[in-house]
This record gives C-alpha cells, sequence and structure tokens, in this order.
C-alpha cells in the first residue's frame, strides 16, 4: 500500500508566507514548501501571517490573522460592507493595481493553459471613475428580526446582507431598492423564504439607460398576484426619477434563477432604451445586455478594430445576444449573420436591427455549430468570423466549424481568459496566429475581465 505523503501544513495552524500572485476569485498565492495556500484579501508583494483553514491534496485556504508587510497598492475599502458582501473581490487593491494583476491573469492563462508564448496582451484599459457603473441590480429581498431587507448575498452563501447603497450600481437602484423595501414593509408584502418556498417578494430589478435616463423596476414574486401592486406602483412613480417601466415578473419554480418566464407590464412601455455609440438598444426585462455600458462602447469598437472591415465583407457574429456586437458591426460589414440559442434575444436583435434602420443583418435562432454550416453550405461564406460565447467558451463543434470555413479573421470576445486560452490554443493548432489580446476592465472592483482577442489566418 502506497503511504500517505505528509502535507506541509496542518489545519488550524499558523504560517508566514509572502503572497506570489492573485487567483482568478482574487485570492492571494502564498506557498509554504511549494504548497499553495489561498488567502482571501492578501496582495501580492505582501508577507502574511495565515491560519491554515482547509487543506486538500494539492492546494489549501488560508485566513489572514496579521498583515506582517503591507503592499504599497494596498487602500482602504470605501464601501462599509465590503468584508462581509460577495459582490466585489478587489476593492482592497488599488484601481491602479487592479488594472495589472488583470493583465498579468491574462498573460499567465495564456502561457499556462494556451501554451502561447508570444502573443501580445496589452496593458487593460481601465475607467476613468470606476464606481457607479452598473446599469443593472437584481437585489434578493429578505426578512431579519421582522424587518424587511434587501441588499446582496454574503460570500458563498444566500445570506442576505441588508445594505442601503452599493457604490458600484447606479444611485436609482439604491434609491429604488430602499423606497421597495419601505413600502414592501409597510402594506405587508412578506419577502420570499428560499428555504421553505414560501412568501412573496423574491428580487427586485432595476434597469438603467445611461444615455436615455430611462429606468426599468422588475418585481419579481413567487406569486402570481402582487397585492399592492397599484399603490406601490404610485409610490415609484412619485420618487423615482426616469421611471419609464414597472414590470411584474412571476418566478413560482424553486431555483436560484432570478427571473421567471412570465412578465406582465405593470406600468409604462415593456422597453427601455440606451445608446452604445451611436447603435440604440431596446431592453426589455429579459433581455440580456452589458452591465457596463460606458467600457462595452471601449470592448466593441477593440472588436471592431480587429475586424478589419471596410465595407465589402460577410460577417458571421456567434451567440450574437439581442444584437449588440452585430450592430456594431454592421455598421462597417457589408452583411452580417448573427446566431443565438435564445429564441426572444433574436427577435430583440431583429426588433434593434430594425430600430436603428440596418438592413444589411440577418438572425436566426438555433445552435451556433448547426446553423452557421448551414449558411456555409448555403454560399454565405464568412471573411470574419465574432464570437463572444458564456464563460464555458465555445463549443467544439464550433471551433471546428471555424478551422472548416477558414475565415481570414476571427475575433473572440471572452469574459473567462481560462476557455479563452484553451480555445485560441485549438485555433491555433488548426491554422491561426493569435496577434493579440487586449483586456478590458468591464467590472472594476471585481476579479472579473473580459478580453478582446484577433487571430488571423495563416497563408
Amino acid at each position: 500500500m502506497t503511504k500517505k505523503q505528509a502535507l506541509p501544513v496542518q489545519k488550524n495552524e499558523e504560517y508566514i508566507v509572502t503572497i506570489e500572485d492573485l487567483t482568478h476569485e482574487g485570492h492571494g498565492v502564498g506557498k509554504v514548501d511549494g504548497y499553495p495556500l489561498f488567502i482571501p484579501l492578501a496582495l501580492p508583494g505582501e508577507k502574511v501571517k495565515t491560519k491554515v483553514v482547509k487543506t486538500t491534496k494539492n492546494f489549501g485556504f488560508g485566513r489572514l490573522m496579521e498583515n506582517l508587510e503591507p503592499s504599497e497598492d494596498r487602500v482602504e475599502p470605501p464601501c462599509p460592507v465590503y468584508y462581509k458582501c460577495g459582490g466585489c473581490q478587489l476593492q482592497h487593491l488599488s484601481y491602479e493595481g487592479q488594472l495589472k494583476a488583470k493583465q498579468k491573469q491574462v498573460e499567465d492563462v495564456l502561457e499556462r493553459i494556451g501554451k502561447l508564448k508570444n502573443v501580445t496582451v496589452h496593458p487593460t484599459l481601465g475607467m476613468e471613475d470606476p464606481w457607479r457603473y452598473r446599469n443593472k441590480s437584481q437585489v434578493p429581498v429578505g426578512i431579519e428580526n421582522g424587518r424587511v431587507i434587501a441588499g446582496f448575498y454574503a460570500q458563498r452563501s444566500h445570506d442576505i446582507i441588508d445594505v442601503n447603497e452599493c457604490i458600484i450600481q447606479e444611485q436609482v437602484s439604491d434609491q429604488v431598492m430602499n423606497l421597495v423595501k419601505k413600502e414592501a414593509e409597510k402594506f405587508g408584502i412578506t419577502p420570499y423564504d428560499e428555504a421553505r418556498h414560501k412568501g412573496i417578494l423574491r428580487h427586485v430589478v432595476i434597469r438603467y439607460g445611461r444615455t436615455s435616463g430611462e429606468v426599468m423596476v422588475v418585481l419579481v414574486t413567487r406569486t402570481k398576484n402582487l397585492p399592492h401592486a397599484d399603490e406601490l406602483v404610485e409610490v415609484l412613480r412619485d420618487q423615482i426619477e426616469g421611471l419609464t417601466s414597472v414590470v411584474h415578473n412571476i418566478n413560482d419554480q424553486k431555483t436560484n434563477v432570478i427571473l421567471g418566464n412570465k412578465n406582465r407590464t405593470l406600468w409604462g412601455r415593456d422597453v427601455i432604451y440606451d445608446s452604445i455609440g451611436d447603435v440604440r438598444f431596446a431592453i426589455s426585462a429579459r433581455s440580456f445586455y452589458q452591465i457596463n455600458p460606458i467600457q462595452t462602447e471601449v470592448l466593441y469598437k477593440k472588436a471592431l478594430e480587429y475586424a478589419q472591415l471596410n465595407g465589402d465583407e460577410s460577417v458571421i457574429d456567434a451567440y450574437c445576444g439581442i444584437g449588440t456586437i452585430s450592430l456594431f458591426l454592421a455598421q462597417k460589414a457589408k452583411h452580417v449573420f448573427g446566431v443565438e440559442i435564445v429564441e426572444q434575444a433574436i427577435e430583440d436583435a431583429k426588433a434593434n436591427a430594425e430600430l436603428n434602420g440596418f438592413t444589411n443583418t440577418s438572425f436566426k435562432a438555433g445552435l451556433a455549430e448547426e446553423v452557421i454550416p448551414a449558411w456555409h453550405d448555403e454560399g454565405n461564406k464568412a471573411d470574419v468570423i465574432v464570437v463572444d460565447p458564456p464563460r464555458k467558451g465555445c463549443d467544439q463543434a464550433l471551433l471546428d466549424t471555424i478551422l472548416a470555413m477558414q475565415p481570414k479573421r476571427v475575433v473572440y470576445v471572452s469574459c473567462n481568459p481560462a476557455t479563452l486560452a484553451r480555445d485560441l490554443r485549438i485555433l491555433e493548432d488548426g491554422g491561426y496566429e493569435t496577434k493579440e489580446v487586449q483586456p478590458v476592465d468591464m467590472f472594476p472592483q471585481t476579479s472579473h475581465v473580459e478580453c478582446v482577442a484577433q487571430l488571423v489566418l495563416k497563408v
């Protein structure tokens, strides 16, 4: 029998380590005899005392007990609930430090996972003001000591941290959140109890059009009826500037999914409007729309730059959503074909194309790896393919399709550097060269980073 190898650390023991790096979750990484410890709130360059709270065969987790040599990039988080809330991970790191850390994260995974050693990764494009950027808030509602509370989940739990202000979301979201708390308590609208699947009000979703100033409030309930709906709408209309739409969404399922499938508009329009650059979008309660419109324009302009369009190209946009990137590309392309598995998103994309007067777009609902080959068989040969997949990255079938079609350029927009690196490796092995990667800070104060990569077909 093989003797179990002893770990160099023991649970509940304390060790002094130097932090070498940050994980993709924003935890500091220190090592004891080569054994990695992941330590929340520790920063690269710091010497810390840590208590081991969990061990596995290959790594462990520590708690920061004492900071012996703080980093020059360490700052005091301005949010009073930062150490409880799970929404932000990097408020204790200066913004300049955040941008550098995100660039390094991308460089590291490209080399470690993608085996790409000579790809240029540019400095992360950040915001002039990295606060109050979120145009959408999804606020769970609960009860504590007989009071209605609303806020955000604590780290790694569904315990609600009651907050009155979130400094990364638009101020109107704070106003709506606090008003709904107050009125729900006044009218006796009971919060949802997740454990017992009882109660009425589950979430309040607030959407804001930065360029239009329009506000949509979505009240998500477990029940088909929302008690005192008329009174609640009246209060919202009276006190929320820019209110354009109040929607009742019904989610009667025992699930972590926030929105149900049934909407009814209680007051106002079914949509609000916002613009990214010169393109206008209609946004419904269920529409996917980027959270940070300022950085979305930065990201999409970079994608457009990497596409190198001169007006003669046929472009395919896989995972097109409601057509946000497609319509940006349509400004410079001969024709853009968009595909998306969600049928409602395709209907929204068609409506947004009509809203902006684009006649050089086509949208189809279905699997990209099925629809795109069909287009190819019909003679629609793509000069450029743009992909913006979910965090899991591109399906292998789609990557195979891209390699079979051999467009001149591929523009890969990614919200997960790890799966980006994996997919770039596959495309490189299939005949493409990754020319450059541009990280964009879509979510300041968090550990997330968005990227856009340009690939060209080798001659």
